[in-house]
């Protein structure tokens, strides 16, 4: 087993390397220059103008060579330094990121972990039940093909818009200051309840589908039709078709985890949320290269140590999977 996930662990860290270069490489790649932006919008006059130029690119480090910048990125990276952001010069971009981090966990945790359970808890219950089933299957093949943005900006006209219960926008109350009181807490639920919803209906029906599915393959399988010639009871038979097709519904989490996380930054985007989706937006709009990549960089790892302890949970839950490497060893 620990050869198992000593593997696992290397995997990890090339995919992290390789992931981490690329979300390097991208920003510098897009059209623009954020020094000569920043430059410009101060209206100085050329020979001020330039040494501010010269100013900001040592500030920045990138008045050296491709390969260096390359090289002092991964050494500031070890020392936790993810540059000072473009937009917000001169603060820096792990200041920035920090405080969005909250907003956005504060929507991806709940919503990924209670669309998987009732998902697949509602899609094993319809699974045999005709009447509902014939029902409940095209809406669910509606909200897994919805995309996570659109079925925001409905959700934004229908509860916003035309009933004006629930705000269209930020985290809390604009007139309001962080407190530890009700009435903050509860300006703070109905601003994160749009943009959860957006994001839980989409990933229920798809995990209600997906276990549809299993279930009804893993009742007609042999065992099952074992274990009712045996006379074993409906409930028995169905307890062990849900353990069965649960365990590719947790590979298929892994799988889903950056499409998710995507969803929801561009779901923070539709609803003005102070995450890291609108982090992206501003970092874009601002040419903020270092604010941009420290942004792709927390996305990477969040997703790849997701993935991992999904990994060692597969270990646990499927007895096979420790069987097998029991048998390796």
């Amino acid at each position: 087993m620990r050869q198992y996930f000593a593997r696992k662990l290397a995997i990890y860290l090339v995919t992290f390397f390789v992931a981490v270069t690329i979300d390097w490489m991208i920003p510098r790649f897009m059209p623009g220059d954020p020094v000569q932006g920043m430059v410009s919008r101060m209206s100085l006059e050329p020979e001020a103008a330039n040494r501010m130029m010269g100013f900001f690119l040592g500030a920045f480090g990138l008045d050296k060579p491709i390969w260096e910048q390359y090289l002092n990125f991964w050494v500031a990276l070890a020392h936790g330094d993810l540059g000072i952001s473009v937009w917000q010069f001169p603060t820096p971009v792990l200041n920035i990121i920090l405080s969005a981090v909250p907003y956005t966990l504060a929507l991806l945790i709940p919503a990924i972990l209670l669309s998987w359970v009732a998902g697949n808890q509602f899609g094993a219950w319809v699974a045999r039940r005709k009447r509902l089933d014939n029902t409940v299957l095209p809406v669910g093949y509606i909200l897994t093909a919805t995309p996570y943005m659109w079925l925001g900006i409905l959700i934004a006209w229908g509860l916003g818009s035309v009933l004006r219960v629930l705000p269209l926008s930020g985290a809390f109350n604009y007139s309001m200051s962080p407190t530890l009181t009700w009435e903050f807490f509860l300006s703070v639920y109905t601003h994160w309840l749009m943009p959860f919803l957006s994001l839980f209906l989409v990933m229920f029906g798809g995990w209600a589908i997906g276990m549809r599915n299993m279930i009804i393959y893993e009742l007609e399988s042999d065992y099952a039709h074992w274990l009712e010639a045996l006379g074993a009871p409906q409930s028995l038979v169905r307890r062990y078709a849900f353990r069965n097709a649960v365990l590719p519904q947790v590979t298929g989490l892994a799988l889903s985890l950056g499409v998710v996380v995507a969803g929801a930054l561009v779901t923070e985007v539709v609803f003005s949320y102070p995450g890291l989706g609108y982090l992206v937006l501003q970092a874009i709009q601002n040419e903020d290269y270092f604010l941009l990549q420290g942004i792709f960089l927390f996305v990477i790892i969040g997703v790849l140590v997701a993935n991992f302890l999904i990994d060692i949970a597969y270990v646990v839950v499927d007895p096979r999977t420790r069987v097998g490497m029991q048998g390796r060893a």
